[in-house]
């Protein structure tokens, strides 16, 4: 009821800005126009507006003035984009029109790619760094296979650097609120040589948290970051080259679940909290959930004039990614001996993981484009990638049928007594994974134009993948003996799995796979008008063979490879502006069809719940997408983003373990919300001897769910933010006020367990924050 209350209050409000801002609208004659944006998405400099694609682009100053500081805040900005936030960002996945792939096998692949500067990501857990020094991030929603290739088989995300300065410059960014985040910044740039100019960021962020652990009396789910970026760029007779290199590293205590609901008398009374569902801020784990990354990247890129007015263009790139996670899997402070509840046996032991996952990636990238000033233009190309990672994990029981420790009187549990090794077990299992990803490409694509209104695109890619891996894990052993001994979410069986079922009857498992695949689209555009443009396109889309390699892996069922995921993308749009460019209105309409999706079935293990990745089957999602920007006058923005995506399962395969019928088809994909928007105003006003910067937005996203088959149910949220900034005529200072979740309305991110795992995120509290920018030159 109180939910209901703020949302029709918040509805109230977002209706009181409109006709407000409607009301402005009529009295003013003069109006101002939208800005235009130019944009990468087809690999040459293109006004967004003539990219035949539903592509999304957020400019840095943009993502500034939100308040975004990691690819995480884009879910506010762009309606089509969900995250899956896990304990760690090892296993964090970006989702696009309600598709994602969601493994901790580090032999899949993303279905969403992240490019920075030109480079494709290995994992999606490495682009969850923060947002410093960015031009701009342009989300290109479904199939990429043909220009961009590799794991973009549901969309793309591609970030691009700010560059240096022919005059220096200078900036100081600190900011802090009220929950106790503080972040700095300091960049400068400009000329160093001739035809030499450089950029230079350094920053760092702290934040205490928003959950409150109660056995160590400490807040936790924040963070403390670090790093430095620097830019160099050349520029010559008829050549342009850019190097960066970059250095992040991160320490965050997150992410901890809280307990929602009750797990019973006796266990909420060893928590020691009353379960508030979403609203409960507290947890009682004897094991702080941690995320350790490291990051460092050196990117080259460089376009060359040659024949004919051709650009020659070579990007290439080494990245290194560490991250390690520490995490709390049994949620309470300590093990106890299994007791019956209401008939019912309850088991409670402790179960505590360390895992540490290190990539290692190079690729290259050559490309050839013609002039973009005649009817056939065109660009052709080659990619070769190389990445290799390695995972160490251990996972940690405790566990006591029997306990020489006394009943505690006040929870009535009886807790195991660590000092007895007799009763008390220390089960436990060590794993080390080696995967290798290769993936060469050759690619071209030509847009030819009929008339100057009529022009038709084509292109294709030929990829060649092979990913290989080898997995080493002993059964689980108790500490104490070496005695191999059963433990939740440990299995006594090597990784090479039983003669018997076809295994080895050793520790080690290895396998190799290899896939070749065409991907491509055609594109058909018609001009209706100057700035009005229709499109449609077929679009196929690939992401490459994977195993599932993860921690309780066992041949041959884990061994045998997951086929490739093919997606098969039918897009229609419009993309103008009108009223001599007031307004700006996109939409695109699209269905896309999944075969091999690459997906979880979930597994008991031991009492408790492992993932097992496979071809789950296929999925298809369709629906539209509206984006509108309307500038009425000078300094006024008004802007509406709708995402509606039906994203469900068509035909779910059997379980490979017990191939056993599945009941999912027709289920909704997980994170994948009916429809989501927001809407928004910023308005930049002179008043006076200062200037004033006006924002507000709201954003809603209807209900959802965590894990496929329709489990975890997440309810409908909506978020109010405001901002209001000062600063003087030259916008050299610049002060600004925010407020993020005016409405102070509680949601989460995460259900797991039927609520017995809730991830929070920071915004589900209100709290406010001010920023002090400066700007030298």
């Amino acid at each position: 009821m109180v939910h209901t209350l703020r949302n029709t209050a918040a509805r109230r409000v977002a209706f009181a800005l409109s006709a407000s801002a409607a009301a402005i609208v009529a009295a003013s004659p003069a109006h101002a126009q939208v800005d235009e944006i130019v944009v990468t998405a087809q690999k040459v400099e293109q006004n967004i507006q003539d990219v035949p694609i539903a592509i999304s682009a957020v400019t840095g100053d943009a993502l500034e003035r939100a308040g975004a500081k990691s690819l995480e805040d884009l879910t506010s900005i762009v309606p089509s984009v969900t995250f899956r936030k896990g304990t760690t960002n090892a296993n964090s996945a970006i989702v696009m029109r309600g598709v994602g792939t969601i493994s901790f096998s580090i032999a899949a692949e993303p279905s969403v790619s992240t490019v920075v500067d030109g480079i494709v990501l290995s994992r999606s857990g490495q682009s969850f760094l923060d947002l410093v020094d960015f031009d701009r991030i342009e989300v290109l929603r479904g199939p990429q296979g043909t220009l961009f290739g590799k794991n973009a088989s549901a969309g793309l995300v591609n970030i691009v650097s700010k560059g240096g300065t022919d005059t220096f410059q200078a900036e100081a960014l600190v900011s802090g609120t009220t929950d106790d985040e503080y972040r700095g910044r300091l960049t400068v740039s400009g000329p160093i040589a001739e035809n030499l100019t450089g950029r230079l960021t350094g920053f760092y962020g702290n934040f205490d948290g928003n959950i409150k652990n109660t056995f160590y009396d400490k807040t936790v789910n924040g963070y403390e970051h670090y790093g430095a970026r620097g830019l160099l760029d050349w520029e010559g007779d008829g050549a342009k080259v850019r190097v960066i290199a970059d250095y992040f590293r991160a320490d965050d205590d997150c992410c901890a679940e809280v307990t929602g609901v009750s797990r019973g008398t006796v266990l909420d009374r060893e928590l020691g909290i009353v379960p508030e569902g979403e609203d409960t801020r507290r947890v009682n784990q004897n094991l702080i959930t941690r995320s350790l990354d490291r990051q460092w990247s050196v990117t080259l890129n460089a376009d060359i004039d040659t024949f004919a007015d051709h650009t020659f263009s070579v990007i290439t790139g080494y990245r290194n990614w560490k991250n390690t996670e520490i995490r709390d899997g049994d949620f309470l402070p300590r093990p106890l001996v299994p007791f019956v509840e209401n008939g019912v046996l309850v088991s409670a032991p402790q179960l505590h993981d360390r895992g540490t996952v290190e990539t290692d990636q190079v690729s290259a990238e050559v490309r050839l484009a013609s002039p973009q000033n005649q009817a056939l233009t065109y660009q052709v190309g080659g990619f070769i990638w190389y990445s290799k990672n390695r995972q160490d994990f251990n996972r940690s029981d405790v566990t006591c049928a029997t306990s020489t420790s006394p009943i505690d009187t006040v929870t009535g549990a009886q807790p195991c007594n660590l000092a007895d090794t007799v009763n008390t077990l220390f089960p436990s299992a060590t794993s080390e994974s080696n995967v290798s990803f290769r993936n060469y490409a050759v690619f071209g694509q030509a847009t030819y134009e009929f008339t100057p209104e009529l022009r038709f695109t084509l292109g294709g890619r030929y990829t060649h993948d092979e990913v290989s891996f080898t997995h080493l894990r002993g059964p689980s052993r108790n500490l104490t003996n070496g005695v191999i001994t059963p433990g939740a979410g440990l299995s006594t069986v090597g990784a090479g799995g039983t003669i018997a079922t076809g295994g080895n009857g050793t520790n080690l498992s290895r396998g190799e796979t290899d896939a070749d695949n065409f991907s491509g689209k055609a594109v058909l555009q018609y001009d209706l008008a100057e700035r009005a443009m229709v499109y449609a396109s077929y679009t196929r889309g690939y992401k490459g063979p994977a195993f599932n390699v993860f921690f309780n892996h066992v041949a041959p069922t884990n061994s045998t490879p997951i086929d490739p995921e093919k997606s098969n993308s039918y897009e229609v749009g419009l993309k103008s502006q009108l009223f001599d460019r007031m307004l700006q209105l996109n939409a695109t309409a699209f269905l896309v069809d999944y075969k091999g999706f690459q997906a979880n079935n979930f597994v008991l293990l031991n009492g408790a719940v492992v993932t097992n990745l496979t071809n789950a089957g296929s999925v298809r999602s369709k629906g539209f997408e509206v984006d509108a920007t309307l500038a009425p006058l000078e300094g006024l923005s008004l802007r509406a983003n709708f995402a509606y995506a039906d994203a469900k399962v068509r035909k779910f395969n059997p379980n490979p373990l017990t191939n056993a019928p599945d009941a999912r088809d027709g289920t909704r994909l997980p994170l994948a919300p009916k429809f989501s928007y927001t809407v928004g105003a910023d308005y930049d006003v002179d008043a006076g001897p200062v200037k004033l910067y006006l924002s507000s937005d709201w954003h809603h996203v209807s209900r959802q769910f965590s894990d496929l088959g329709e489990s975890g149910p997440i309810d409908p949220y909506g978020i109010w933010n405001a901002s209001v900034g000062v600063s003087d005529p030259e916008d050299k200072y610049r002060l600004t006020v925010l407020v993020r979740n005016i409405l102070d309305d509680s949601y989460v991110l995460l259900n797991t367990t039927a609520g017995q795992r809730l991830m929070i995120p920071r915004d589900a509290d209100r709290y406010a924050g001010v920023n002090l920018r400066v700007r030298f030159d």
